[in-house]
C-alpha cells in the first residue's frame, strides 16, 4: 500500500473504540483467513488491518462507477438502515433501507425495478434475496462480512462485525470518506467535517424520550414599529380632514375637490 493511502491511529482507535474486529463464536472456512486470534471463550478476533486493507480496495471499486448513482446500498438489518442512507446521501448512490422486495433486480414490472452496477450488502445471510438477485444479472457485490457469513457469489468482502450499530456505522463512514476522498471532493491532508455519530443507529424509545425531557419554548413573535404586516406601525394610513361635530361640509372649509369646492360654497346660497 502506497503511503498516501496508509492508515492513520485515528482510524484504527476508532475501529478498535466501535469494536469492529471482534467476530462471532462461529467461523466460516472462507472467512478464516481474516481472523486473527480466537479468544478463551471462543470468540474469533478479526484482523483489522485486513478490514481497512479491503475497505480502501471497496473504495477504489465505488469511486470507479461513472454515475454514483448506478451504486445500491442495501442493508435489512436495522442497525445498517440509517447508515445505508448516510452513505447513499453524501456519495450520491441509492439506497434500499428495510425489506427488499424480490425481483427488484430481475422483474421489470415491478415499481421498485432497479439496475445498479455495484451493490454493496451489510450482511449476506440477512440480505441474501439481493446476493441471490445479483448472480442473475451479473452484478458485482461488496458485503460486510463477519466470521461466520457466507461468501457465495460475495466479490469484495470486508471484515467486519456487522451485528453491531457503532461497527456498522463507522465501516460505511469510512468507506464514504475515503470515496469522496478518490473523487477528489474532499481534500485527504483535512479531516472529514461530518461526524461519525450521524451513521449511527438511534433507537426511536431514545429519541421520543431525549425530545420529551427537552422544554418546549414558546417565543412570542415581536412587532417593530414601520415592519410590514403590523398593526401597530404598518404604512400610514391616509389623514380624513379634521370635523367638527355639528358642522357641515361648508364648514369644514374644504369639499370634495379640496379648495375649489370651499370657493364654490358661496355661490351655492341661491339655491
Amino acid at each position: 500500500m502506497s503511503a498516501e493511502l496508509s492508515p492513520q491511529d485515528a482510524d484504527y482507535q476508532r475501529m478498535i473504540a466501535a469494536e469492529v474486529h471482534i467476530g462471532t463464536k462461529i467461523a466460516n472456512d472462507q472467512m478464516k483467513d481474516y481472523v486473527w486470534v480466537r479468544r478463551q471463550d471462543n470468540v474469533h478476533v478479526l484482523n483489522i488491518s485486513k478490514t481497512y486493507d479491503k475497505i480502501m480496495l471497496a473504495a477504489r471499486v465505488i469511486a470507479a462507477v461513472e454515475n454514483p448513482a448506478d451504486v445500491c446500498a442495501v442493508s435489512a438489518r436495522p442497525y445498517g438502515q440509517r447508515s445505508v442512507l448516510k452513505f447513499a446521501q453524501y456519495t450520491g448512490s441509492s439506497a434500499i433501507a428495510g425489506r427488499f422486495t424480490p425481483g427488484t433486480f430481475t422483474n421489470q414490472i415491478t415499481k421498485q425495478f432497479k439496475e445498479p452496477r455495484l451493490l454493496i450488502i451489510t450482511d449476506p445471510r440477512t440480505d441474501h434475496q439481493p446476493v441471490k438477485e445479483s448472480s442473475y444479472v451479473n452484478i458485482p457485490v461488496i458485503a460486510l462480512c463477519d466470521s461466520d457469513s457466507p461468501l457465495e457469489h460475495v466479490d469484495i468482502a470486508i471484515p467486519v462485525n456487522n451485528k453491531g450499530r457503532y461497527s456498522i456505522g463507522l465501516v460505511y463512514w469510512l468507506l464514504a470518506r475515503e470515496v469522496l476522498r478518490l473523487r477528489g471532493s474532499i481534500p485527504r491532508e483535512h479531516e472529514w467535517e461530518v461526524p461519525v455519530d450521524l451513521f449511527f443507529y438511534r433507537d426511536p424509545a431514545e429519541i421520543e424520550k431525549a425530545m420529551a425531557a427537552a422544554p418546549v419554548v414558546i417565543e412570542e413573535p415581536q412587532y417593530q414599529a414601520g415592519a410590514p404586516g403590523n398593526w401597530e406601525g404598518g404604512e400610514a394610513a391616509p389623514v380624513e380632514p379634521e370635523v367638527e361635530v355639528g358642522a357641515g361640509w361648508d364648514d369644514a372649509g374644504a369639499g370634495w375637490d379640496g379648495e375649489e369646492g370651499a370657493a364654490a360654497a358661496p355661490e351655492a346660497e341661491g339655491w
